[in-house]
């Protein structure tokens, strides 16, 4: 990552404020990756969600190698359920629970990790 890119996902333009919510965690999958756009069309924020259970793992859709989104539309998200996810650009593989890089040319590097909490069925900004 380059020191232009952001460090921290409160970083990244138009992050939502801690509280705010995300989903439903019903309308997650259980070892599903799944985008969401947080914000409006004019000011997204590009959010990745694993599931795993009742824990939900957040991400900013951004490749820690090169900064492109992971992928830019839900089908050609590349994840294999519980284990990891990668990018469709770089193939560099990252682990689902704490989103650090295993495998390809930024292996130690991580994706940015945005902190969530699931509350009476709603999976909202930590």
């Amino acid at each position: 990552m380059s020191p232009t890119e952001p460090q921290h996902w409160t970083q990244v333009p138009h992050a939502p404020s801690p509280g705010a919510p995300v989903c439903a965690l019903a309308d997650l999958v259980d070892g599903v990756a799944t985008m969401r756009t947080l914000g409006v069309a004019a000011m997204p924020f590009h959010l990745l969600l694993l599931r795993s259970g009742e824990v939900v793992y957040g991400y900013v859709n951004r490749c820690a190698h090169f900064g492109v989104p992971l992928a830019k539309q839900q089908e050609q998200l590349i994840f294999k359920p519980h284990e990891s996810v990668s990018c469709n650009v770089h193939y560099a593989r990252y682990r689902w629970q704490d989103g650090v890089c295993v495998a390809g040319e930024c292996t130690g590097a991580a994706l940015l990790a945005v902190p969530l909490c699931v509350q009476d069925g709603v999976v909202l900004v930590g």
